[in-house]
């Protein structure tokens, strides 16, 4: 009962990130034989200081089923942050995610997905995306485990600020690298995206994704986890990047 209430605390946490790419790989639910997994969360803020009043409210689910032959996963989450207060929205975002996995074999897996998501604090306010491509095991030891993954991604963008919107072909590439310490006093975990334009290779986004996992107990750990998002052209013509920094602590049951 303890581990079910900590749940409801602290459910993916850290949550997605605030730039418009979002590293699926440290949401994906590693359940084994599990067929059916849904997590969900939602809370509500109201505060009032001396007649300023801002309102905070956020959700967040992720859920994954598997076929009984376990070569089939579906996979859908997303997550909805408002910040509200009298004069403006300090923060108003949505994402939504949907993929399906094909297990070939146990290197080399299928994946399908679709994607949206909103930010109005960036130039980039709407991305909404279709995509396929293969995932590989590239390593499988005892101590280290990495996948690598290439697809094609057809989307849209959406900027209110410059007044366009951009209909991509788009490719991305990524690799990923896990190692479990043998104490088990530790484990760490390093992401690479890397998302060019077809017919602009100089037109490209990179998400770096770093995370450190220690556990106090078998069921509850503290983490260390550091973004890095790049743009390298928006509809304005200029570079944006955002990088961020946490430290929090998670649940695994």
């Amino acid at each position: 009962m303890t581990r079910i209430l900590f749940i409801s605390l602290f459910i993916l946490i850290p949550g997605l990130l605030s730039a418009q790419l979002v590293n699926i790989e440290a949401k994906r639910m590693q359940t084994d034989s599990v067929r059916f997994t849904l997590n969900a969360d939602f809370s509500f803020n109201h505060t009032n200081n001396d007649g300023s009043q801002v309102n905070q409210i956020t959700t967040a689910f992720s859920t994954q089923l598997k076929s009984k032959d376990l070569r089939k996963i579906y996979f859908l989450l997303g997550n909805y942050n408002l910040i509200d207060s009298e004069a403006e929205n300090l923060q108003n975002t949505w994402f939504l995610h949907g993929r399906f996995n094909y297990k070939f074999n146990q290197v080399l897996r299928f994946e399908t997905f679709l994607q949206g998501q909103y930010n109005q604090l960036l130039v980039v306010e709407q991305r909404n995306l279709i995509g396929a491509g293969l995932r590989a095991k590239w390593m499988d030891r005892k101590r280290f485990t990495g996948y690598a993954g290439n697809s094609y991604m057809y989307e849209m963008e959406t900027s209110d600020r410059a007044g366009t919107t951009y209909y991509n072909h788009r490719n991305s590439t990524y690799l990923t690298l896990s190692y479990s310490a043998e104490s088990g006093k530790f484990s760490i975990a390093n992401t690479v995206y890397y998302q060019p334009l077809y017919r602009n290779f100089s037109d490209y986004r990179i998400l770096e994704q770093f995370r450190m996992d220690i556990p106090l107990s078998s069921w509850f750990k503290v983490f260390t986890l550091y973004n890095y998002y790049f743009d390298s052209k928006t509809p304005l013509n200029t570079r944006e990047y955002t990088s961020n920094l946490n430290f929090g602590v998670g649940i695994s049951i």
